[in-house]
């Protein structure tokens, strides 16, 4: 009888949860000669030359990938929020700063995944002209020098910003309308990185690993989707940090001194790898200078001898 209980509260919740798809639009496709075939399992008719996407199928497939980004987070794995056109804008901005989660809102930069190193260059050049406009160590430039610093970082800021504390590859990306992001699409398959996508009827639900059926060009539409995927990467964040804090009460003080001791440890290492790195750099730089002033003795070229 339990289980039978379990299941109705399933479907009352599903029915609701339908019941709000369906009021924000989300049934809404393209019109039928903009359409992808390979959207067909997941359109349940058309009207007036428009798809009607099946609300069925978007219900189970929301489900199934916030049950994937519930996980993916209760590891402690970073998702990166993809969404530049200007009606998800704003959503997935707030959004992902609920979960503090990295966004890209205002545009792609081709290479932000497949050059990240580089990109990651540009976050620390931000930073550190924002640190130094706040500590006052451009008091002694010119005015006209100081605009346009603070311009380039205001300009940096813009792009970056929602990537400013992302240390490394993200684990999987969220994107809204896969078809606009189709190049962040392309990075994130060419590094094996893990893909949801919110799919309208004129894009193709294979390209993504989890395929989100929905109108993607309605307000309405993206926040209610956007919402219910914040919702459960929440949960599992909360999940973490209970097992966390439970996993600190149950360890001893005897414990806790490894811990910290190891944790010291490893960063005393990661500074002397650093540090041999910058010294190993300098030697070789001046094995270069050493051989390419012997290349000529006595300072002569090739030919000095005929001369």
């Amino acid at each position: 009888m339990e289980g039978l209980g379990g299941l109705k509260n399933q479907k009352m919740e599903n029915t609701s949860l339908q019941q709000q798809l369906l009021d924000a639009g989300v049934h809404f496709g393209h019109l039928k000669k903009k359409w992808n075939p390979k959207m067909l399992p997941y359109i349940f008719a058309e009207k007036k030359g428009i798809h009607i996407i099946d609300l069925n199928k978007t219900v189970e497939c929301l489900q199934e990938t916030a049950a994937a980004m519930k996980a993916i987070a209760r590891s402690g794995k970073k998702i990166l929020f993809v969404g530049t056109k200007k009606q998800a804008k704003d959503i997935v901005n707030e959004s992902a700063k609920k979960v503090n989660m990295p966004f890209v809102t205002e545009r792609w930069l081709g290479g932000m995944l497949t050059n990240f190193n580089t990109v990651r260059k540009s976050v620390k050049k931000m930073q550190s002209i924002e640190k130094m406009l706040g500590d006052g160590s451009f008091d002694s430039i010119t005015k006209k020098e100081r605009l346009t610093l603070s311009r380039d970082k205001d300009k940096m800021e813009k792009v970056l910003g929602g990537i400013a504390q992302l240390g490394r590859v993200p684990a999987a990306l969220f994107i809204v309308d896969i078809g606009h992001e189709h190049i962040a699409l392309a990075e994130a398959k060419r590094l094996g990185i893990f893909t949801f996508g919110v799919v309208d009827t004129n894009c193709d639900p294979n390209k993504v690993d989890f395929a989100i059926p929905a109108n993607d060009d309605a307000t309405k539409s993206i926040a209610i989707i956007v919402n219910y995927i914040t919702a459960a990467i929440a949960e599992g964040l909360a999940e973490r940090q209970a097992a966390k804090d439970e996993e600190v009460d149950e360890m001893t003080d005897d414990e806790k001194e490894r811990k910290a001791a190891k944790l010291q440890a490893e960063a005393e290492a990661e500074g002397g790898r650093g540090g041999r790195g910058r010294g190993a750099g300098a030697g070789a730089g001046g094995g270069q200078r050493r051989r390419s002033g012997s290349g000529t003795p006595g300072g002569r070229g090739p030919g000095g001898g005929r001369r």
